[in-house]
């Protein structure tokens, strides 16, 4: 074993729950642990990386690791904690999102160094042949009504109002443990504190059905500063996918972090020791102006999710923003990045036809940036006016070339108010 994994978990914060014996098991013999994964969606969430993460640190300390997609789960819908029922997602949506989900996973873990090579798995693949009534006489003669209402996942929803096929959701969960127990040796599965009723719900299966014994072990659900949830931003769900969620807007995400929630997160999302974090974090305390943290754990979760050539032009494109970037720089965006850079601005839509005319009636007439025709000249005249990041003078000329992308145009009004000129 290479480091002690529970030591390692716990003073990251990623201990919220852990069943008695599991700490002297991990550290005693290599362990196969799972966690399960919602295909949902068609990409994982920054929400996902708390439980990969789990797996990665699992996996660096010696023991192997299992993902768990979940095709026959993902088909009923986990009630834990949700106030809703979920809407079910058809077989072919399913594997879409299964194939895209494994793919990202892939990334993570090393699926071929030996014995402790990491593994997937769809439980769909052991559901698919099993009929109802066989699951109901084998399966749910063990455990009882009583045990499964005493859950607070459950218990949270009754008021409201829970659907059989959710309620049925511990037991095939369940099912998943004992499954993995008996067939892959799998001892221990890991998940959200929200999932401990599910998760136990596996333990007592392995017990009751198979006599033997299985362990659980969770993580805090993260909250923000602020109380709002983690993973979200203005926009929704920050996204794994460079095409639901851009390198740039991945990179703001954790750069924008609170000073509170980045010390936080550097535990959790980075592989930095122990000593380096804490390091970083008593340099962050002394100079917080410099956000060194927040730049360090974005670099670091920049480069892992996507790549080192991602994080270069997320940093050029955050230099655009908020730096002196030059004109040349902004011609290196490519058209999702200068949409998301610049996500928010004011917009106008002009023709080709409105191009090949003067800077001030360009912005004063053709678009609305300027109230006035004395105003635009005023200000240019004053240096104040910038196109694609570039001064002008009153007898600039608006053209062709002046487009990025073959499309746009970034008229900057002073230091601080873009507009971006759509240009069809």
């Amino acid at each position: 074993m290479k480091t002690n994994i529970v030591d390692e978990l716990r003073w990251r914060g990623m201990i919220q729950d852990i069943t008695p014996g599991a700490e002297e098991l991990l550290n005693k013999e290599m362990v196969t642990g799972y966690v399960g994964f919602d295909p949902t969606a068609d990409s994982l969430g920054v929400g996902n990386l708390v439980p990969i993460m789990m797996l990665m640190h699992f996996q660096r300390a010696g023991h192997k690791p299992m993902a768990l997609i979940g095709g026959a789960t993902g088909m009923v819908g986990d009630p834990s904690f949700k106030s809703n029922e979920r809407n079910l997602l058809d077989l072919d949506t399913l594997q879409n999102n299964l194939n895209k989900q494994k793919k990202q996973l892939e990334s993570f873990l090393d699926f071929n160094c030996g014995d402790n090579s990491a593994t997937l798995v769809n439980n769909y693949d052991w559901f698919k042949e099993f009929n109802f009534l066989s699951f109901i006489r084998d399966v749910g003669k063990h455990i009882t009504i009583n045990y499964m209402l005493a859950k607070d996942s459950v218990k949270s929803r009754l008021d409201s109002g829970l659907s059989f096929t959710e309620f049925s959701y511990q037991l095939i969960q369940g099912y998943d443990f004992y499954h993995l127990w008996k067939n892959e040796g799998v001892k221990l599965q890991m998940g959200g504190s929200d999932q401990w009723g599910n998760i136990t719900t596996g333990t007592e299966l392995v017990r009751r059905m198979g006599g033997g014994e299985a362990f659980a072990l969770t993580t805090p659900l993260i909250k923000k500063a602020d109380g709002t949830k983690f993973g979200k931003s203005e926009s929704g769900n920050i996204w794994l996918d460079a095409e639901k969620t851009s390198p740039y807007e991945f990179y703001q995400f954790w750069l924008n972090a609170a000073d509170t929630d980045a010390e936080t997160y550097i535990k959790i999302f980075s592989l930095k020791t122990r000593t380096e974090i804490e390091a970083l974090i008593n340099e962050h305390r002394e100079e917080p102006h410099l956000r060194k943290l927040q730049k360090a754990l974005a670099e670091e979760i920049t480069i892992r999710v996507h790549s080192a050539e991602a994080l270069e032009k997320a940093i050029a494109a955050s230099s655009i923003l908020f730096g002196n970037a030059t004109e040349d720089a902004l011609r290196t965006l490519d058209e999702k990045t200068l949409l998301s850079v610049f996500k928010g601005v004011p917009q106008f839509n002009v023709s080709k036809a409105d191009l090949n005319s003067n800077v001030v009636d360009f912005l004063a007439v053709t678009t609305s940036i300027f109230p006035s025709k004395g105003e635009a000249r005023k200000m240019t005249q004053g240096n104040g006016v910038s196109i694609n990041k570039s001064k002008v003078t009153l007898d600039k000329e608006i053209s062709e070339s002046d487009l990025l992308n073959n499309k746009y145009i970034l008229a900057q009004r002073g230091k601080k108010n873009y507009f971006l000129i759509i240009v069809e």
